[in-house]
């Protein structure tokens, strides 16, 4: 009976104790207002910022600062225990606080947690922090990405209760200060990715014996001891340990007894360890689930221990110059996700390599994981492997999505199986593979088979609908591009170039979407592609090397994100389009060796990307847009006619701004609005029929590289403003109708001396560095220039005078017979005798020379019979 009634009581009492512990707090809240003080200190702190976007507008005297946006205040006491400014800001992603730090910071005597991240500190004194060393009730400290410049305060050491610092990607520099080796308390320091520091010892790590988390990647550590390992190993609570591109020095990395069991997280990426793998220490850390090497320049075989690491779920052993070998079985690395051997390995065969990556299949249990099936990336590419490709491969995981086997030396077909993959991206480029494609893995939205032997026509049926990255270039591949192509929709990317596919390309009116489209060096026919009109975002059109034909369409002025148009060595025809000239965005155009003719455009100064003043236009930045599609970078397959030779192009071609229309029937003038594009580093107008003289104002072109004018109709004297060309290494006028003198320079001799043709067939051009004297020839310049002009004047005035005579004395004959009929009368009746006297004389003619033939056969007709009778 007792026991009910004693429970019952406990109840009751409990409760009551917790609705008075609730009356209490909602009391103290009631109660506990900002302190006006620290409020003052607060507005004080914000008339120094620069609140663009008003972040700070909650920041108000009439409000409670409790309630302020990243204010938070104790219950109790109302004391301001928070202030994070960076949770202020991300609500306005382009408002970041700026300004300068008011001092007013240190009547916050109760702080313990101050977020200035990403603060833009202006004024004089940039490096205004050292009095945060004051706050000594402190215990965490994010700074990251803010522009504090200057050196690390070492007033921060003051700190004695701070547990979190974060310096990372500030503007900070110099020498680290050991003294934060003092801050006992600490268990995150993170000094990673600032500008130019470095430390001459890390032993004031030693001190830190809570330190979890240690980030000092960028920080250089080229003069510290040999013994770095075994500073880090007296840190046994560290569990992430960040130390990439630290050039650390090369040491012995064996460590007999490893304190370091709690690591999770381990980057020693980007240092030159240059060390036997089997030699290093952090094989043995049994915890680690992400372990990254890449370009550590560690070499030999992979230890058997790496086995053991059951909990690895991120491996990156990549660009490690190909000197390491594995012969280690993984397949009980269960929890593997992650796995990057690119450029590492020196051989090997790949299916030997597949078999010892962990499978679905596998029946191994560890710790109680189970199957292995966690396998989502595997790169493997640029490793010397051979062999075909197993039909394992892509069987591996049920979530493997991400496959690149690229650089090697594969041989065989694409298995078949891989079409039932749930593979998303594929890369296969620079292998030796061939056969034909025939299935694609319908989850895919980058394929990548470029540079192999691939042969046969193009699969009839495409099947990944969410493809949006196709590369197939430089293959063997046959036959017409086929219909299918145009289920495509979400296309953006699509490289066909260099294979002999021939006639039309069809017309894909609903991939829309295209953004690098490059078909060239194969055999396609058909006019210009009518389908690109749609095509609103397209930057890249490459149509070069095949046989397309008829004119450029008037709507090609409307491609406005178009920054690249190559259509050289085709059979265009008519005139360059007035409206190509809408092209804001263009920075390179190739015409070159088509059948166009008639004038240059006038109005090529609306080419504003060209111009130096205009490179941040709004549009596609292509170079990332490639790099983002082609990880491995632009490969050297574009090729361009600059600096008189065929030069093939990889990632810089996107910064090539060039003109070459040449090869082709251009006529006219060279425009003088061509002089505004001073951002053109090519100019080839080479092999046309133009006319006139050079622009006088070509010397504003500062920025060409190479100019070609050569093989045309020009005339006059060379402007003196090309020797302004100080970055001109290569030029070309040879074989027009210059005359005059050179104008002086040396920028000038020195392309002479490196190309002396580039004056040849210009027999009216004298002085240096050519032979010919001008002094012999007189002013030349100036009475060849009056002579040829003089000369022009009386041709065109002679011709003139001719037709017009000639017509105005028909009009006058016609008229004068149109309105006088006696004289009409009498020149028909002029005419008929004419034309009797004219018959009679042609009739009489005729029969007396008739007659005289006659006799003529008279004669000999007897002179015969008389020969015959002697």
């Amino acid at each position: 009976m007792c026991g009910p009634a004693a429970s019952f009581l406990l109840l009751i009492a409990t409760c009551c104790f917790f609705l008075v512990t609730h009356a209490r707090r909602q009391a103290g809240q009631a109660a506990a207002r900002c302190v006006p003080k620290e409020r003052d200190a607060l507005l004080d702190f914000k008339h120094g910022i620069n609140d663009t976007g008003h972040p700070l507008a909650s920041w108000q005297r009439r409000l409670d600062c409790c309630s302020w946006e990243g204010v938070s205040c104790s219950h109790r006491t109302g004391n301001v225990l928070k202030l994070d400014l960076s949770a202020v800001t991300e609500d306005y992603p382009y408002s970041a606080l700026g300004g300068q730090l008011s001092h007013s910071l240190l009547h916050l005597e109760h702080l313990e947690y101050l977020d200035l991240g990403w603060f833009n500190q202006t004024g004089p004194n940039n490096n205004n922090v050292e009095f945060m060393g004051s706050m000594k009730n402190l215990r965490q400290l994010h700074l990251s990405g803010s522009l504090f410049s200057g050196s690390i305060p070492p007033q921060l050491a003051n700190l004695s209760k701070l547990e979190y610092l974060d310096l990372s990607w500030t503007s900070f520099s110099g020498r680290v200060p050991p003294e934060i080796g003092n801050i006992s308390t600490l268990q995150h320091l993170d000094l990673g990715n600032m500008q130019d520091t470095y430390s001459l010892d890390i032993s004031w790590l030693t001190h830190l014996h809570k330190l979890a988390y240690l980030d000092i990647s960028s920080v250089n550590l080229t003069m510290v001891a040999s013994d770095w390992p075994h500073v880090l190993n007296t840190l046994p609570s560290l569990e992430v340990l960040n130390l990439g591109n630290c050039a650390l020095p090369s040491t012995n990395q064996t460590l007999r007894h490893l304190n370091l069991t709690m690591i999770v997280q381990l980057d020693l990426s980007f240092n030159y360890l240059d060390r036997p793998l089997e030699s290093c220490w952090f094989w043995n850390i049994t915890t680690v689930e992400s372990l990254l090497l890449s370009q550590t320049y560690l070499y030999g075989s992979f230890p058997s221990t790496l086995a053991r690491l059951t909990s690895l779920i991120w491996l990156d052993f990549s660009g490690n110059a190909n000197a390491a070998t594995m012969l280690v079985d993984l397949k009980d690395l269960c929890a593997l996700e992650h796995l990057n051997l690119d450029g590492s390995l020196a051989q090997g065969n790949i299916k030997y390599l597949v078999e010892k990556l962990p499978h679905a299949t596998t029946t191994h249990k560890v710790n109680g994981i189970g199957n292995c099936s966690s396998l989502y990336l595997i790169d493997i590419s640029n490793n010397n492997l051979t062999g075909h490709i197993p039909s394992s491969v892509a069987n591996i995981s049920p979530i493997l999505t991400y496959l690149d086997l690229s650089g090697n030396n594969l041989t065989g077909v694409i298995p078949q199986e891989m079409g039932n993959s749930t593979l998303g991206y594929l890369d296969l480029h620079s292998n030796r593979l061939s056969g034909q494609i025939h299935v694609i893995p319908r989850n895919l939205n980058f394929l990548d088979i470029s540079s192999n032997f691939l042969s046969g026509p193009l699969p009839s049926h495409f099947g990944a609908p969410n493809l949006q990255d196709l590369i197939l270039s430089t293959n063997l591949i046959t036959g017409r591009v086929p219909q299918s192509i145009c289920e495509l929709h979400n296309l953006a990317f699509l490289d066909l170039a260099n294979n002999f596919l021939e006639g039309a390309f069809p017309q894909c009116f609903g991939m829309s979407g295209l953004v690098f489209l490059q078909l060239s060096n194969n055999s396609l026919s058909d006019i210009f592609p009518s389908f690109l009109q749609r095509c609103s975002n397209l930057a890249f059109l490459d149509l070069s090397w095949n046989k397309f034909y008829g004119t450029l369409p008037l709507w090609i002025g409307e491609m406005m994100n178009m920054q690249f148009l190559l259509l050289s060595h085709n059979l265009f025809c008519g005139h360059i389009p007035i409206k190509i000239t809408n092209l804001r965005q263009l920075r390179h155009l190739n015409l070159a060796s088509n059948n166009i003719s008639g004038a240059i455009p006038w109005s090529l100064s609306n080419l504003m990307v060209m111009s130096n003043g205009h490179r941040n236009e709004e549009g596609i930045n292509l170079p990332i847009f490639y790099r983002g599609v082609v990880l491995n970078g632009f490969s050297e397959s574009l090729l361009v006619v600059i600096k008189r030779q065929v030069l093939k192009y990889g990632a810089s071609f996107f910064y090539l701004v060039s003109i070459d229309i040449s090869k082709n029937h251009l006529t006219g003038g060279i425009p003088d609005q061509i002089t505004s594009l001073n951002g053109l580093l090519n100019l080839n107008l080479s092999s046309n029929h133009l006319t006139g003289s050079i622009p006088k104002k070509i010397g504003d072109m500062k920025s060409v590289e190479s100019l070609d004018l050569s093989r045309n109709n020009l005339y006059g004297q060379i402007p003196p403003s090309l020797s302004d060309l100080t970055y001109l290494c290569d030029m070309d006028l040879s074989y027009n109708n210059l005359i005059g003198r050179i104008p002086p320079g040396r920028q000038l001799d020195t392309l002479y001396t490196e190309n002396p043709s580039m004056y040849d067939g210009n027999h009216g051009l004298c002085g240096p560095p050519l032979q010919r004297n001008c002094s012999s020839c007189g002013n030349s310049g100036e009475k060849g220039n009056q002579t040829t002009s003089e000369r022009d004047s009386e041709t065109i005035f002679f011709y003139f005078g001719l037709g017009s005579g000639f017509t105005v004395g028909l009009w006058v004959a016609f008229c004068t017979l149109l309105f006088k009929k006696t004289w009409r009368i009498r020149y028909y009746r002029l005419f008929d005798r004419a034309y009797d006297s004219v018959f009679v004389f042609v009739v009489v003619t005729w029969l007396r020379l008739a007659r005289q033939a006659t006799g003529l056969v008279d004669a000999a007709t007897g002179l015969v019979q008389r020969s015959a009778n002697n």
